[in-house]
């Protein structure tokens, strides 16, 4: 990592907060997330003049399915850089649901700063994310030829060595942005040894952010503060504030803040980010 960048995150403080107002999961029966494309801009505003750093979004169709089409991710898009300027997007390339290249990559194509990109295939408690290494292989190119910067998403140690071996490859190039979401089932969980584990094998040129599922996500949040670089948080993770109490989005974040206030932490600002190199390199608009 260049010394500047080592002086803003380890010198000033300063914490990414990685906001995540819908994910795939949620529905208007289980939470209280944001679905349409104005609910959705509608959050991501008033997260951004909270404070944030840069904001992960899901497109949903007329019907609040989850959806892949272009048309619908650029009417959000659009919105939050209406409404929030200089705030770096990233767009979800999952295959949860359309598990088609073509379906998962065609959002590129409205060259957004950054596309998640999940390091192997996972299971969750009801399905499966299936990740093949081509299917990795392809998103990172075709995320090259549209100048967006993976959000690499590791939910354990394995994800994050393969991460390093794409890197060491020369096929992953940096900075890099890594998010590690603990607390499936079926991966890493938010323990400190788990955590230290991740944090040791840390890529160079990189940035790294904790989140957690469910109860968890709180858990993975404090660690991300003390001995991460920032924090994933929204109602992508976690529907809950405590115990069975639905959370909200602007809940999840005050509460955060306040956090943050009481250890001293600034939150790092998206012009701070970007000129990190995570925006898009090759769209004109982008101003950096």
């Amino acid at each position: 990592m260049a010394p500047e960048t080592e002086t803003l995150i380890k010198m000033t403080g300063k914490k990414i907060i990685n906001f995540t107002p819908t994910g795939t999961q949620p529905t208007r029966l289980n939470s209280n997330a944001p679905l349409s494309p104005s609910e959705i801009v509608e959050e991501v505003h008033f997260a951004f003049e909270l404070g944030i750093t840069v904001v992960h979004l899901h497109a949903r169709d007329e019907d609040f399915l989850n959806t892949w089409r272009v048309d619908v991710y650029k009417d959000i898009i659009d919105g939050v850089r209406k409404h929030c300027p200089g705030l770096p997007v990233c767009v979800s390339l999952t295959g949860r649901h359309f598990p088609e290249f073509e379906k998962r990559s065609a959002v590129l194509e409205l060259m957004p700063d950054m596309g998640s990109l999940t390091m192997s295939s996972l299971n969750f408690p009801k399905a499966a994310s299936i990740n093949e290494p081509d299917m990795i292989i392809q998103l990172i190119e075709r995320m090259d030829k549209y100048g967006v910067v993976p959000e690499i998403e590791c939910f354990d140690s394995g994800m994050l060595n393969y991460t390093n071996y794409l890197i060491k490859k020369g096929i992953l190039k940096g900075p890099h942005y890594i998010n590690v979401i603990l607390g499936n089932l079926y991966n890493g969980q938010s323990d400190l040894s788990t955590v230290a584990s991740i944090l040791v094998n840390k890529p160079q040129d990189s940035v790294m952010c904790l989140g957690g599922i469910g109860k968890d996500q709180m858990k993975a949040n404090m660690l991300g503060l003390l001995y991460a670089d920032g924090v994933r948080i929204g109602l992508e993770d976690n529907l809950y504030y405590k115990d069975k109490d639905l959370a909200t989005n602007a809940k999840l974040l005050q509460r955060l803040r306040r956090i943050m206030y009481d250890l001293d932490l600034e939150v790092m600002s998206p012009k701070e980010f970007v000129s990190l190199g995570y925006a898009n390199k090759i769209n004109p608009s982008r101003k950096k």
